[in-house]
């Protein structure tokens, strides 16, 4: 699967962490994040990510910032990007299985190196369910339409 990675300054060395893993299992990986510690403004980074989404340049995405909030705020103002921040695995599967979210988002002073692998892993595995979640996701769209 080719992935999309934003971070911002606070997030560079698991950043690191999280494309190594990503790629020991085959993956390809786009990094269009920050790339030294030097601040850095993490909107950009994930507008980036969530427009190479619907360009179709990547299939999904993985954003890190300090709480993983901002980065994936800035995310979801991208008209049709679904992405949610998630501290632990079991949220992480579901956001994909019932929401079809498109990006995992995180914090690089809220999660671990191993635990950081462990959410992008069920994030990936994870399949849309669709059916009854498709109807909501249809009501999100809906609203997002109406703004």
């Amino acid at each position: 699967m080719k992935i999309g990675i934003g971070n911002d300054h606070t997030a560079l060395e698991l950043k690191k962490e999280i494309i190594a893993h990503l790629e020991s299992q085959g993956h390809e990986v786009v990094d269009y994040g920050a790339y030294t510690t030097e601040r850095a403004n993490y909107p950009e980074f994930g507008e980036k990510v969530a427009r190479a989404i619907l360009k179709g340049e990547v299939e999904r995405g993985v954003l890190i910032c300090g709480t993983g909030v901002g980065i994936s705020l800035a995310a979801n103002k991208v008209k049709g990007i679904r992405a949610a921040v998630c501290s632990e695995p079991y949220t992480a599967q579901l956001v994909r299985r019932h929401n079809n979210a498109q990006i995992i988002a995180f914090g690089a002073r809220v999660v671990g190196n191993e635990m950081a692998k462990m959410i992008v892993d069920s994030f990936l595995n994870a399949e849309f369910e669709g059916g009854r979640h498709q109807m909501r996701l249809d009501m999100i769209t809906d609203i997002e339409n109406r703004e």
